[in-house]
């Protein structure tokens, strides 16, 4: 049966799975080849979600029990995977035509242009669409259809460790470059410890990339084209480099995660870093006497102020037992608002649907600041097909621009080439 094969091909991949055992029949396939339900016809979905934290394997675990069992005739096969190895782990799957019903990251478009993905407006109740705030929807369509919609919303922004900034005699955040510099060389030579941590891994290197492009007045596109080696960008890059060479950075930008990083500064070993608002939830876990503040995402003397915002999106493969009123009654119930906020206030996140937005909102001030700068928010290009090799692209660029095996220019000519040529 198909269902024991989707078992031993996960088991074949390494990646811990929750099984529920219901068997899987019934299904008759319609016209255009996708699976529509019959009465009492037993259902099955594929759910792959990436670790956000350790509340998030429980948090899905527990959803899904829950789905099951007011819906007994629909079985759901979770996995829930680590981000270092997300990409890696769905791409195995499709390579051997076993997607996902149902996938949470952060790139779609390109599955979108090879036809492997549902129209979401097909799975999208009435309901729900009426709840998603429009301005998280503006980049769900490529080619005029709707293939994702939003789930999890980050903001970014400068974080730092209060107690090393008052010991050194920083007032405050540094709004600009040359303040960032000043603020992460006083740290470093007063405090002895590491003052700005930089995330050029192979998960998060593009995140730094968009700080600093934008920061510099650049940024991947303009006028609907892409802009990647331009010369604000270079500059952008440049400035990142020379921190690195300053020593005023950490030690292994390329090594240690940002994750990774949030605990050092935690530790009292690290001044600040960029990372999203989910460090307010997460990090004060993990270290309840942190006395931290926050502030902007530093940009070039004379720049506007940065706001970067972040989403990670559902999409749905279709397979060979698409159910689509299934998949629509599971977003449903992903989206129920308690649920929903519970998810939300575990991991940190800014709500996308406006009635846990503005439930929350009216009691907290930083979620109302939150949803309102997030309005504003630039966000990746991860509607454009290319988004995908250029990220890909990006990952093993940062130890060579770093160590000088090429130089920024380049290395940004290089992903310029690539988006161009994806683009075709």
């Amino acid at each position: 049966m198909r269902i024991a094969v989707v078992r031993k091909m996960i088991l074949l991949l390494g990646v811990p799975l929750l099984l529920l055992a219901i068997p899987l029949a019934g299904c008759m396939k319609g016209d255009n080849g996708a699976a529509s339900p019959e009465p009492d016809t037993k259902a099955f979905i594929s759910f792959v979600a990436p670790e956000y934290s350790t509340a998030t394997k429980p948090f899905f675990e527990s959803l899904v029990k829950d789905f099951e069992t007011k819906y007994p005739n629909i079985e759901v096969e979770l996995q829930v995977i680590n981000w270092d190895i997300l990409d890696s782990a769905y791409n195995t799957l499709i390579s051997r035509n076993q997607p996902p019903d149902l996938l949470l990251s952060n790139i779609y478009a390109h599955f979108a242009k090879d036809g492997r993905l549902n129209d979401m407006d097909e799975l999208l109740s009435p309901s729900l669409r009426a709840k998603i705030y429009p301005y998280f929807m503006e980049a769900s369509k490529w080619n005029g259809v709707r293939y994702t919609v939003p789930y999890a919303a980050s903001i970014r922004e400068m974080y730092y460790n209060k107690d090393i900034f008052d010991e050194v005699g920083i007032a405050g955040p540094p709004k600009t470059w040359k303040e960032l510099e000043d603020a992460a060389r006083q740290i470093k030579n007063t405090k002895q410890a590491d003052g700005f941590g930089v995330d050029l891994t192979d998960n998060e290197i593009w995140a730094y990339l968009t700080y600093f492009f934008y920061g510099a007045g650049g940024g991947w596109m303009k006028d609907g084209e892409w802009a990647i080696n331009t010369p604000e960008n270079v500059e952008g890059l440049l400035f990142l480099k020379d921190l690195y060479e300053k020593g005023l950075t950490d030690p292994e930008p390329t090594v240690t995660t940002r994750d990774e990083k949030q605990r050092i500064l935690g530790n009292g070993k690290l001044g600040m870093l960029i990372s999203g608002n989910y460090f307010e939830a997460v990090v004060p876990r993990e270290f309840p006497g942190l006395k931290w503040a926050k502030g902007p995402i530093p940009v070039k003397e004379g720049q506007t102020p940065l706001v970067l915002g972040v989403q990670d999106v559902w999409m749905s493969f279709r397979t060979d037992h698409t159910n689509k009123e299934a998949l629509s009654k599971f977003l449903d119930f992903i989206y129920e608002d308690a649920r929903y906020e519970e998810f939300v206030l575990r991991e940190g996140f800014i709500p996308t649907i406006n009635t846990v937005g503005e439930k929350l909102a009216e009691n907290d001030s930083v979620m109302k600041q939150n949803l309102d700068s997030i309005q504003q928010a630039k966000f990746y290009p991860i509607q454009h097909p290319a988004w995908s090799a250029v990220v890909n692209a990006a990952r093993n660029m940062g130890q060579a621009v770093l160590l000088g095996q090429m130089t920024p220019e380049q290395a940004l000519d290089r992903l310029q080439q690539i988006a161009l040529i994806k683009s075709k």
